[in-house]
């Protein structure tokens, strides 16, 4: 167990493994070059100093990395060093050249986050459930190994273990790639007519959320998994060229949506489980507060579990279609449920 954590960088990140350190009553020490950014996390995760860490958490833009990491050694030469960083290869390229020991230090990544950044958007929630890559090197010391693997379970977290390089590449195609696709595909909205934009339903929003992501942590993390980012884009843009080769051929398109289909079901189900089938309930809803709450209250009753949901409403429309994704025992218990206290359901589907 680890008991005192200095935290350097209080970004979206570092602050929110500080608000969930702080709620397990751990010491937690945060700062920030940027004074109005330390002050905010220090508020939210209690002002206090310590002057021999146990833990260094390092959480600053891999730009800084190197700077702090000989200040924070220098300072502190018997703490165990980890960073967040979403690239391993080049922050361990750093610490080599660095004054800190390798045996000290551990490389991990989060994966975890949200659209927007700063400490102001964290969440100690934010690793609930989550993997966490952590990329120890050969000469890592076990005993700094086993204090970050505790660091990372104390936040409900999974750890996965990989080396730097094998990281690299995972993330580039789960991570780096999705994001380069919905910017890509945000781009295109430009100049498009107002009112045409009024149309888009939950497709387009859920394609581009993370288009508004940070653009100066992006060109870091892009810039520096270029070798593999570089790759997977010549590979997009091939695909691309099919589609486009592939449009005046229903076959064709039918073809390429099919493995894009069957893509996308490898993709695990949350916890890391084996993707499941989901039953759809859908619901008219009248467009006037409360309606989704009051459904929401009825599913804690009946103790069904919503996966998901998505909310389908037009502009100046008076009503709105709501479908909640359950088990399929859940789904039928609902919309039995529903259907006999008055509420507008429709047949359930897969």
């Amino acid at each position: 167990m680890v008991h005192s954590v200095r935290i350097v960088g209080a970004g979206l990140i570092g602050t929110s493994i500080g608000l969930a350190l702080a709620a397990k009553n751990i010491a937690v020490e945060m700062i920030d070059v940027d004074s109005r950014n330390q002050a905010l996390a220090q508020d939210l995760t209690g002002a206090i100093t310590i002057s021999e860490p146990e833990l260094i958490i390092l959480a600053t833009p891999l730009r800084a990395l190197s700077q702090v990491i000989n200040e924070q050694y220098a300072l502190n030469p018997s703490s165990t060093f980890m960073d967040v960083c979403s690239v391993k290869v080049e922050p361990l390229e750093k610490v080599k050249a660095s004054e800190l020991p390798l045996r000290q230090f551990v490389g991990t990544h989060p994966m975890a986050g949200r659209e927007v950044g700063g400490a102001e958007s964290a969440r100690a929630d934010l690793f609930l459930s989550r993997s966490w890559i952590i990329t120890p090197d050969a000469k890592t010391d076990p005993e700094a190994i086993s204090k970050v693997k505790s660091l990372v379970q104390l936040l409900g977290a999974t750890c996965v273990e990989l080396d730097a390089a094998s990281h690299d590449a995972a993330v580039a195609r789960v991570s780096h790639l999705p994001q380069i696709t919905a910017t890509l595909l945000a781009g295109s909205l430009h100049g498009v007519a107002p009112e045409w934009l009024d149309l888009a339903g939950a497709g387009l929003r859920d394609t581009t959320r993370i288009a508004a992501s940070d653009e100066n942590l992006w060109k870091e993390i892009i810039n520096s998994n270029s070798h593999e980012i570089k790759g997977l884009l010549t590979k997009l843009h091939n695909e691309i060229g099919a589609m486009i080769d592939a449009v005046d051929d229903q076959e064709k398109i039918a073809a390429i949506m099919r493995i894009g289909r069957d893509g996308r079901n490898l993709i695990p189900g949350k916890h890391g489980g084996k993707a499941r089938e989901y039953t759809y309930v859908p619901i008219v809803i009248d467009d006037k507060p409360g309606q989704l709450g009051a459904i929401f209250n009825e599913c804690a009753a009946m103790s069904v579990n919503v996966e998901d949901l998505v909310i389908e409403h037009s502009p100046g429309q008076l009503n709105a279609l709501i479908t909640l994704a359950l088990s399929a025992e859940d789904a039928v218990k609902l919309s039995n449920h529903l259907s006999s206290i008055g509420w507008n359901v429709h047949p359930v589907r897969k």
